[in-house]
């Protein structure tokens, strides 16, 4: 360990100079080693200067190997954070790459799942990028967020219970709620970059997916109208969006005025979607003895039926 920390510490001393070489050798020491702990040192040290020497484009393609990597490693939590967060901040610099950005930085708040208050405060300012970096992304409809204990402490924070509020909206509310807030919090809004028209956009999709999820399957026309606050011409137009951005799958019955649900996207998932996958498993399980059961009676009564036949014949 020694060794390597001389090592790294004179690859890293100017990232600017011939960054991808550095990274190189950085590469080939790695893989050089066999201690776990050693190679997550080295790694991190291969992040640094990917990130101070602008090159990171030459490590992202690792990250899609970071579960195998903490297999091997066996790193403890702190370790955990360090690198999550690492990772999470490498992406957000690339546009594209705002989803995953979003899925490491919420790796990150998990580890602190079981935390007291004093530990918690740690992550309360990556709790509010996580709530920001969620409302803006457009292709983002999901997250347990609200169950992060790290999010939860902003609930009755002075500065952050009001961001706190807005994602309970976009993740069990709908438009109104939403334009209500906004009407209210307009420059707290803008404070954290969030444009109001992608905001609109995003809730109008999210309050579509909440509709879907009514027992009946289907939504009149006019429910979505009333509840977007959109025009009648509108109406299919975002439910194409929705079925675009894969959040519900149906069919529009334009005879009749209503869309017919056969699948949608729930908005989180928690134990009451949990409960609810359980109990459709249990269902399916128990029809499938049934038709099981029905076949195997069926084949024994034609059997029997087929030696009583035969016992005639002779």
């Amino acid at each position: 360990m020694e060794i390597v920390k001389v090592i790294t510490a004179k690859i890293v001393q100017q990232p600017n100079e011939k960054p991808a070489v550095r990274l190189k050798i950085l590469i080939n020491l790695y893989n050089l080693l066999k201690t776990p702990y050693c190679q997550f040192y080295v790694y991190m040290k291969l992040l640094n200067l990917a990130v101070d020497g602008k090159v990171t484009e030459y490590i992202i393609p690792s990250f899609k190997k970071i579960d195998s990597f903490l297999k091997d490693w066996k790193i403890g939590i702190p370790e955990q954070r360090e690198l999550f967060l690492t990772v999470s901040n490498i992406l957000k610099e690339n546009k594209s790459m705002s989803k995953d950005s979003f899925k490491f930085l919420t790796n990150y708040l998990v580890t602190f799942n079981g935390e007291d208050a004093n530990v918690l405060s740690e992550a309360k300012e990556e709790a509010v990028r996580a709530i920001v970096d969620f409302v803006r992304a457009p292709d983002v409809f999901q997250c347990d967020l609200l169950d992060f204990p790290a999010v939860g402490q902003l609930e009755k924070d002075a500065k952050y219970a009001l961001l706190y509020q807005l994602l309970k909206i976009f993740l069990s509310q709908r438009l109104d709620a939403y334009i209500e807030y906004h009407t209210a919090n307009s420059a707290l809004l803008k404070s954290y970059g969030l444009v109001h028209e992608d905001c609109i956009s995003k809730i109008g999709l999210m309050s579509l997916v909440d509709l879907s999820s009514d027992a009946s399957g289907q939504i009149p026309y006019e429910v979505i109208r009333d509840t977007l606050r959109i025009n009648d011409d509108e109406v299919e137009l975002w439910v194409v969006k929705a079925i675009t951005a894969k959040l519900i799958d149906c069919k529009m019955d334009q005879m009749n005025q209503v869309v017919v649900v056969s699948h949608h996207t729930d908005r989180v998932f928690g134990q009451h979607q949990w409960q609810t996958l359980r109990t459709k498993l249990a269902s399916w399980r128990g029809n499938i003895s049934n038709v099981i059961s029905t076949i195997q009676a069926n084949k024994v009564t034609e059997d029997g039926s087929q030696a009583a036949q035969g016992l005639v014949v002779r």
